[in-house]
């Protein structure tokens, strides 16, 4: 996938960093290999030593601006033809505020089960981000800094590590 000039936070030998496209929330961060694989296990040894240092710099870039609650990390693979990628999402406290106040996701606590250490399960917050702040073309109103302002950030911050 070719991504614009703009969207890109940081480019490394093995690794690309951008800002999600289609993302309003400052920070929705993408990690794609630039080798023409799927699967981990077929990576060059040299992209998966620079993965772990990596995906670690991007969550310290994303605490230091942002302060976010939680930092979630994810590979999904559901796109054919896409080399394996993973998305690194902030979860600030407005975007928790937000699920929260929103009454249709509270239907996805019917599939949960009994007993959660924490009354925000991962995996429905995942889904309100990606269909409210990725997916949808009236997002609610975005708290912080601009994507554009968040990206200009974001490569100052990694350009000092």
């Amino acid at each position: 996938m070719l991504i614009p000039d703009r969207f890109i936070v940081s480019d490394h030998d093995h690794w690309r960093v951008n800002h999600r496209i289609d993302a309003k929330l400052p920070g929705y961060l993408m990690l794609a290999t630039k080798h023409d694989v799927d699967d981990l296990s077929l990576l060059p040894h040299a992209a998966l030593l620079e993965l772990g240092p990596l995906l670690a710099r991007l969550q310290a870039a994303l605490r230091t601006i942002f302060q976010p609650v939680r930092i979630y990390v994810g590979r999904y693979g559901h796109s054919p033809g896409y080399p394996i990628h993973f998305h690194v999402i902030p979860v600030h406290g407005w975007v928790e505020r937000l699920f929260w106040q929103d009454e249709r996701y509270r239907a996805l606590q019917q599939f949960a089960g009994p007993a959660r250490d924490t009354p925000t399960d991962g995996a429905e917050l995942t889904l309100f981000i990606w269909r409210e702040l990725c997916e949808r073309p009236g997002p609610p109103d975005i708290e912080g800094p601009t994507v554009e302002d968040t990206i200009a950030l974001l490569r100052g911050e990694l350009a000092g590590n």
